[in-house]
């Protein structure tokens, strides 16, 4: 996602601590008008997006993309309508085989523009427990209080 020419969006911070992320797809998204408008902006949510295979297609579902404040009437759209993803058909058969067998998720990570085109990055993701939240929470506290030892002792060498 990084690189020239994008331009972060909006980032689902919540997905990376509730998912266990097993794989990353870049995704263009179809939008109207209005919405892109709206998302160049900023004045979009990704917290409770999720995406579903339907009919061989990808649709990106639950974005929040706040109407545009100069599109009345016609340009107006519908903010929590479903969004069309898209992707390569071989990148879609292998997300229908494996959200099929291994009972995974699609979770939009961010979304952002490369070269003036909205991506979605998508991941495909493996819920995490209560559990899991708290080992990956204790395990990110113990490298830290590593991490802070290790600088310590770096400054009273010198």
């Amino acid at each position: 996602m990084s690189g020239p020419g994008t331009k972060l969006i909006a980032s689902n911070r919540k997905a990376r601590h509730d998912y266990t992320i097993l794989d990353v797809y870049e995704a263009g998204i179809m939008l109207q008008g209005s919405e892109v408008k709206s998302l160049r902006e900023g004045h979009v949510q990704l917290v409770d997006a999720y995406a579903r295979l339907v009919n061989g297609e990808v649709w990106l579902e639950g974005v929040h993309i706040a109407p545009y404040q100069f599109a009345h009437g016609v340009g107006a759209h519908d903010p929590a309508r479903p969004r069309k993803l898209l992707l390569n058909r071989a990148e879609i058969e292998r997300l229908v085989a494996r959200v099929g067998q291994e009972r995974l998720a699609l979770v939009p990570l961010s979304l952002y523009f490369k070269d003036g085109r909205a991506k979605v990055e998508l991941a495909l993701a493996q819920g995490r427990t209560k559990g899991d939240k708290r080992q990956a929470i204790a395990k990110k506290d113990a490298q830290r209080e590593i991490d802070r030892e290790m600088g310590r002792q770096r400054k009273g060498k010198d």
